[in-house]
Formats: structure tokens, sequence, C-alpha cells
């Protein structure tokens, strides 16, 4: 049963006591300014009663109402004028003369609003004393306050959902190495883990920002609170409001109940916002809202709630470049961009490469049920040499795979196992791996802090294919060449598919929805 289904039950139960033509229940909006006033549940009042706001500064019997301390009946001839004039049910005139008498409803100490009720009979309401009143009233106070710790737990129980849903799971994993790079990395963290500034992660792909994040959550004063993650990059525009603020239910078509947004579950805690560089325009503005005044308020909600939410935020995009490219807002990126922390790439890092590599050995000898998973000199030195395009996340599958050739090719019956360098597969697209167009053009070895998002084109596809793609770069910067590059191999792989998406991501060993992300990011007409 909903709650409005409930309230009308009560007042029901109120027309059992006291004869009328209607009676209605209205909740004091919590505004601030002047009181309103909006009907919750209403018998034999029309039903567009429930779409209607009373200020009470515009009603002066339901500021009367407000006042009384134990509520009060109005005089026939009280000249003040009825806010329900020509809403009574089934009215077919309007009549001037009525019974109207009202008392104010509290619960937790605190004016929740108001009842109403309202009589065609002038002396309807003559046998009606103050007892009577008095036991409406509880009747109403009561089933309010029963209705109300309902809603709460529902919400509390709704909320732990979410929450359940939405939380950052806390990984084993620390962040290793011995580097000097790694070394700077968490002192930085630690120094601004207590505080409660914003924090941005900039790093490639594949670094483990997310680890970085966590490590920040660990350290700082609200360790004890959730840690909430949101993926910017799979946030739709249209859903952006209700998965950061969540949403009334009836707020929009679908919306068929409340729903909890990220911020309020992370009050208290910390909110990471992954893929921030993802985020289209007009959500950032949404955004920038939050972060300025700590406010939320949910879609189709006349609440306003302030949160206390510690924000992180993780790209691999150079968010500066965004911003003079008019792709990200620079008020956002000032924000977010109190304290950035740059997290260095695998090839940056040097012998780490082999903790980390005995990090994920360990994991799959346990996943695999195997003994002693071990890398040879050779393994070692190979590790070493690879420029690791791909960083921390190429290298524990890289990692995965080998543990699963060599338990293949040597059994379970040894005493340990060696890893070595035809396990590793290092050879397999090596090429492709080292000069993989990112997702900012650019090709080969990064300058520290440029984003990666490996796109997998094959070096020598348009060669294969017979296809010109020669660049005049005279004048270019390796940015704008590299775009030009990609821009004429997509036309001319669309041109050989006949316009086919599917077709043409194929080709260039993307998924579709990174293609088109790609095509519209350069600037290439879609085919219809």
């Amino acid at each position: 049963m909903t709650t409005e289904a409930r309230f009308r039950q009560l007042l029901a139960a109120v027309r059992g006591l006291v004869r009328c033509d209607a009676a209605a229940l209205l909740r004091l909006l919590p505004e601030e300014g002047e009181p309103v006033l909006q009907p919750v549940a209403v018998d034999g009042l029309a039903e567009e009663a429930l779409g209607r706001r009373f200020p009470a500064a515009a009603h002066p019997r339901l500021a009367r109402l407000l006042e009384s301390g134990d509520g009060l009946r109005f005089a026939a001839d009280a000249g003040l004028p009825d806010p329900y004039d020509g809403l009574l049910e089934h009215q077919q005139e309007l009549e001037a003369v009525h019974d109207c008498m009202g008392a104010p409803l509290r619960v937790d100490g605190r004016v929740w609003g108001l009842v109403t009720l309202d009589a065609l009979d002038p002396h309807a309401f003559d046998e009606v004393g103050p007892q009577r009143l008095a036991a409406v009233v509880r009747l109403l106070e009561a089933g309010i306050a029963a209705e109300d710790t309902i809603a709460t737990l529902a919400r509390r129980a709704a909320q732990e959902q979410a929450l359940a849903r939405a939380v950052r799971r806390h990984s084993p994993r620390e962040l290793l190495g011995r580097s000097p790079a790694m070394v700077r990395l968490r002192a930085e963290i630690d120094t601004v883990a207590a505080s409660d500034l914003t924090v941005l992660i900039l790093g490639e792909t594949g670094v483990g920002k997310e680890l970085v994040a966590e490590r920040l959550h660990a350290r700082s004063t609200r360790q004890d609170r959730p840690l909430v993650q949101i993926n910017c990059a799979a946030l739709p525009e249209t859903l952006a409001d209700s998965e950061l603020f969540g949403h009334k239910r009836g707020a929009f078509t679908g919306a068929v109940a409340d729903r909890v947004g990220k911020f309020e579950l992370a009050d208290g805690g910390t909110l990471l916002l992954d893929e921030v560089g993802e985020l289209p325009l007009p959500v950032q503005a949404k955004l920038l809202r939050v972060l300025q005044s700590g406010d939320v308020q949910r879609p189709g909600s006349d609440r306003v709630q302030r949160v206390d939410v510690r924000v992180l935020a993780a790209t691999n995009r150079d968010l500066r470049e965004e911003v003079a490219r008019g792709r990200f807002r620079a008020d956002l990126y000032h924000r977010l961009s109190v304290y950035p922390l740059r997290v260095p790439a695998l090839r940056e890092r040097g012998r780490d490469v082999l903790a980390l590599a005995g990090s994920f050995l360990e994991e799959n000898q346990h996943r695999l049920g195997a003994r002693n998973l071990r890398l040879s000199p050779a393994a070692s030195q190979a590790l070493l040499a690879h420029d690791w395009p791909g960083n921390v996340r190429e290298l524990e599958h890289l990692i995965s795979r080998a543990a699963l050739r060599a338990l293949a090719a040597a059994g379970r019956a040894g005493r340990w196992i060696a890893i070595e360098p035809e396990h590793l597969g290092l050879g397999e697209g090596a090429s492709v791996a080292r000069h993989a167009p990112t997702d900012d053009g650019t090709r080969g070895v990064r300058e520290p802090g440029m984003p990666r998002d490996p796109i997998a084109l094959p070096v020598d596809t348009t060669a294969d294919a017979g296809v010109d793609t020669a660049v005049d770069a005279t004048g270019l910067g390796l940015r704008a060449a590299t775009e030009q590059f990609q821009r004429r191999w997509i036309e001319d792989a669309l041109r050989r598919h006949g316009g086919a998406m599917a077709a043409a991501a194929r080709e260039a060993g993307m998924d579709r929805s990174n293609f088109l992300r790609l095509l519209r990011r350069l600037g290439i007409a879609l085919p219809r």
C-alpha cells in the first residue's frame, strides 16, 4: 500500500468520527521563507486539489489554523476566503456559507501540517467539541508517525541495498613498488589523504588509479564510511541526474520508485568519479553546482539535502587540453584539480614490474591450484625489456595467460612451475601494442601524464588494403597529423565496407561504441 493510500484510510477514519462533506490532510513543505501547505490526501475534494499548493500568506484560514494551538472552528460569518471553494467533489454550484474547522498536526514535537474538515451544512460541527477534535488529532498524529517510521525504514533499506551495489569494494592489492616514482606517489597520497581536499588522479589507462583512490580513502578520516564509485564513461546524459542525484517516484516516465543518488549514498564518505573526462558538458554543469554548494535536490522533489562528500576524480585524459578544446568546463577542472596526483606509467617504474608480476603470480597460483609459480631469469629479463603500453593491467592479463600456458605445459606434478619467455608471449601483437594510436591521437611513448586508450589498429592494415593514407604533415603537430591519418583511414574503411559501421569497426579492431565515439571526436559524418 502506498503512502497516499494509507493517508486516505486515515481520512476515512476521521469521517467516521466527524460527519463532514470533505476532509484534507495537508503537509507543511520544508521550504525556506513563508510556510506552504500541500495536500497529501483528500476525501470529498476533487482530485485536482492534490496538485495545488497553498501558501499560508495567501490563505488566511490556513494561516490561522497553523497558529492555533489545538485547532479552531471558523464562524459562518468569519468573512475569510475558503481555499477549497469550487473544489468540493461533485459540487454543482459554489455555496458560500458552510462549516469549517481544522487543527495543526505535530510529529516529534514539530508541526507536520494540518487537517481540515468542511461541511456544506453551516451547523454540521455544532456537536463537535474540543474533546472529539482532540481525538481526531491524536488519531492522525499516530497514523502519520507510523507512516513516517515505515517510510524511513523503507528508505533506509533501499539506501542500504543501493549502497551495497554501488560501494567500492576494497581489493586486497596494495600500491607495490620501490621505484622513486612510487615512493613519491605514496608520500603524496599520505600527505593529502587526511584532508578533505578534492583530488584529481591522473594517469594512463591501466596504471592503477583505482588503487590510489582506495589508499586515499583508507588513510582519510572517512575510512569507516563508504567509498562509492561511479563510472562517468558509462553515464548517459539522459540518466545523469538520476545516477548522481537520485529521483522521486513519478519525476519522469519510468520513475516507478524513489531512487537514491550516488551523492546521497556517499554522504559522510568518499565519491570516486572515474573517467570524469568522459562527462558530457550538460552533466558537467550539474556536477559543478553540487560541488560548489554541497546541496543535492532529487529530480521531482522539493527537498534540498546538504551532503558531506569528499570527491576524488580520475581520468586518463589531459583535462587542460580538453578545456582548451572546449570539451571540458574550465571551472569544473579547477574545482576538481585542487590537489592533482599523477600515477606513473609502468615503463617509468623500473624493476617494480617484477614485484607486480610476483603478486599476480601469487594470485594465479591460488586461483589455479598450482604449486610455486616462478619467473625464470629469462622471463624476468623479458618483462624488464618490455615497454608496457597497457601498464599494470596489461601485465596482470599477461601473467594470467602465462600461468595457464605454463601449467598446461608442465602439469601439476612438479614442485614448482617455471614461467618462460614463450609462456609470456610478448611477441604477440607487439608491433600493435607499441604503436597503438591513443585517444588523443599520439603513438608510441608518451609524455608523462598524457592519456592512453589503445585502439588496436594494425600498422600495416592500410597497406594490405591497398589504400593510400599518406598524410602531408607539413606544418602539423604530431597530434594533428595523427588525427588526419586516423580520419583518412576511417573514411576509406567506411567506403570499403559501404558505410557499414560494424564491419569498419571490426577491421579497426574496436567495438562499435568506441568506434562511433572516435568518429564523432574526429568530426567524421556518420553514414546513414
